[in-house]
């Protein structure tokens, strides 16, 4: 199992939760933690928003020791509030601080927020510059290929976080304008590691083992981060490090684990959120969990109207089929 050194901190192997608002929340990183990833990013968080104290930050704030490596990730556009608010949660018990320069959603880039800072190469490298100098905790860096379709700037602004103090950079291997369509360019992430110095951890299109050792083989990089394919899945870890070390494939779970995971992911959402808010969103997560099981479309309607916990482990029972004693 290879490790990864991001600054002074040593993951325990280098296949890692991508951050994903919605979704990488404390009960899902617990869960993958458990399976094998050998760090867990949290949901990106707005600095304005801990600046401003909003009521809602401080559950994404929320980090529990059994997630073993954390990274934190910040967005925003202002050196100033982003420094600052990176000083004021220096405290909280994460390990790393990312830096979110890759989100493409429209009312995030119409701000000069996440991918939008990939156009402006100077904010972006003013931005590393005051976060690193203002913390103690290794700062990295999530960027895209580029911005339009037709650039590749990852590996100018990966240069420049690593002229800026940055530890690490993560590479989604897709433009903004991709958003998630089209295949990645692992020709991106390897342009990137033949520029820096610094860790290179690729991201975009990795759904198993196989997929997993081809983009270490053709890219040279350093980690890997996943992220929609652990949706539903957080077995991948485990899977995806199994086939590193064997180069053989894991079977996939039975329907007694599938149902264990999806019962213990709705008892840490009821633990963590409340079971209001847990039952709204187990929903997507049991669609995902379900995703091409026979049945599954069938109940995907009658999942989204679910509203007691009792409703969505009936359907989990009555779709994995457990042998429970």
């Amino acid at each position: 199992m290879k490790s990864l050194l991001i600054g002074d901190v040593k993951l325990r192997n280098n296949i890692i939760l991508a951050p994903m608002a919605g979704v990488s929340d404390l009960p899902f990183r617990l869960l993958c933690a458990r399976y094998g990833a050998g760090m867990v990013c949290m949901e990106m968080i707005s600095a304005k928003a801990i600046m401003y104290n909003n009521k809602n930050t401080e559950g994404l704030l929320e980090i529990h020791p059994d997630e073993g490596c954390v990274s934190l990730q910040l967005f925003g556009s202002d050196p100033k509030i982003m420094s600052e608010q990176a000083k004021r949660i220096e405290d909280r018990p994460y390990d790393i601080l990312d830096i979110n320069m890759g989100c493409p959603v429209p009312k995030v880039v119409n701000n000069g927020e996440g991918s939008a800072l990939m156009k402006d190469p100077l904010l972006a490298g003013r931005i590393i510059e005051a976060i690193v100098k203002n913390t103690n905790k290794p700062v990295t860096v999530k960027i895209r290929k580029g911005f339009a379709n037709d650039e590749l700037t990852a590996p100018e602004i990966a240069y420049i976080a690593q002229e800026s103090g940055a530890s690490a950079v993560t590479v989604h291997a897709r433009t903004r304008e991709q958003y998630y369509s089209g295949k990645a360019d692992l020709n991106a992430i390897a342009k990137v590691k033949e520029r820096v110095d610094i860790p290179v951890i690729g991201n975009g299109d990795v759904t198993d083992g196989e997929s997993a050792k081809r983009m270490f083989d053709e890219t040279g990089c350093d980690g890997i981060a996943i992220g929609r394919a652990a949706q539903g899945n957080p077995f991948i870890f485990r899977e995806i490090l199994h086939f590193l070390e064997t180069n053989e494939k894991l079977d996939r779970p039975n329907g007694t684990e599938m149902f264990d995971t999806v019962r213990e992911h709705a008892r840490l959402m009821i633990k963590y959120k409340g079971e209001y808010t847990a039952v709204r969103e187990m929903r997507k997560h049991l669609s995902w969990y379900s995703a091409g099981m026979p049945g599954s479309a069938r109940l995907r309607g009658r999942i989204n109207e679910m509203c007691s916990m009792d409703d969505i482990l009936s359907v989990a029972r009555s779709l994995f089929k457990p042998c429970e004693t």
